[in-house]
């Protein structure tokens, strides 16, 4: 007897059911927990759009929002304008370049950002004389400049090692074939190294996005009403503890878009990769 092949059709003995090991059972117990903690979540959530603090606070839970958004994209715009120059100066051989860039970055990654914020904004009333006779007293004295400006500056020092890294990440050929062909360093830099760098950057600068929008909300802590600081007073004046519940769902709201959003324009600018 000429035993069946592969090939031949037979049908295989199904596999044996998985074991119920404990991190099974553990891994399952926890995904139905958070499956009835989401479900419990939504509930809780529909039920209150109808309660009396919800009707009261919701615009200004707008309100906060669109402050945030101000605050967020401002400070990233800045931002990227001012770490083109520290992601050149970080990468040029001169000292007297370099060492700047690498004091402004070191400073504003390795230190908090509520420190910073502090600093700036309760640090600049110590030299009040001396800002008043250059004429940037009126600058300092409003808190919404003075996150802006620190946020800024922290935002910038993260962009330029992103930039940095992505450049530093572009094959050396590259330049080589370029001078080849006989291109310009500038040219060869804005039409072949800085697109294949942007590439690179995408995902980080998404991430970059997403911290700020989330630490954004130190900016309540020097009066600021974004969305944290109007869940505070909505909180102060209610003692109602869903006004950090509904804090918490839009900013996994604003995050959760972003990311769609984004990974969208991955995907569009990259497709050529995929081919």
């Amino acid at each position: 007897m000429i035993a069946a092949s592969p090939e031949s059709g037979a049908k295989r003995p199904p596999a044996p059911p998985r074991p119920w090991t404990n991190t099974r059972i553990f891994g399952n117990a926890l995904m139905a927990l958070w499956i009835v903690a989401g479900v419990s979540l939504v509930w809780y959530l529909g039920t209150s759009v109808a309660s009396p603090f919800f009707q009261k606070y919701w615009q200004k839970y707008i309100d906060g929002f669109l402050v945030t958004l101000q605050i967020v994209s401002l400070s990233l715009l800045l931002g990227m304008l001012l770490s083109v120059p520290v992601a050149f100066a970080r990468s040029s051989s001169w000292k007297i370049f370099s060492a700047p860039a690498y004091a402004f970055v070191y400073f504003f990654r390795g230190t908090p950002l509520l420190a910073q914020t502090f600093l700036i904004y309760y640090g600049a009333g110590s030299f009040r004389p001396e800002l008043e006779s250059i004429g940037l007293w009126g600058f300092f004295r409003d808190a919404f400049n003075c996150v802006i400006f620190a946020f800024s500056l922290n935002t910038s020092a993260y962009q330029a090692e992103i930039l940095r890294g992505s450049i530093q990440n572009v094959a050396k050929g590259q330049w080589e074939g370029a001078a080849a062909l006989g291109l310009s360093k500038p040219v060869t830099f804005f039409k072949i190294i800085l697109p294949q760098a942007l590439m690179v950057a995408l995902r980080p600068y998404g991430n970059e996005i997403i911290l700020m929008i989330k630490g954004s909300a130190i900016a309540s802590i020097v009066t600021i009403y974004d969305i944290m600081g109007e869940t505070r007073r909505a909180y102060s004046r209610s003692y109602d503890f869903q006004a950090y519940i509904w804090a918490a769902v839009i900013y996994l709201m604003i995050v959760e878009t972003l990311r769609r959003i984004w990974d969208k324009i991955e995907a569009r600018l990259t497709r050529h990769l995929k081919r």
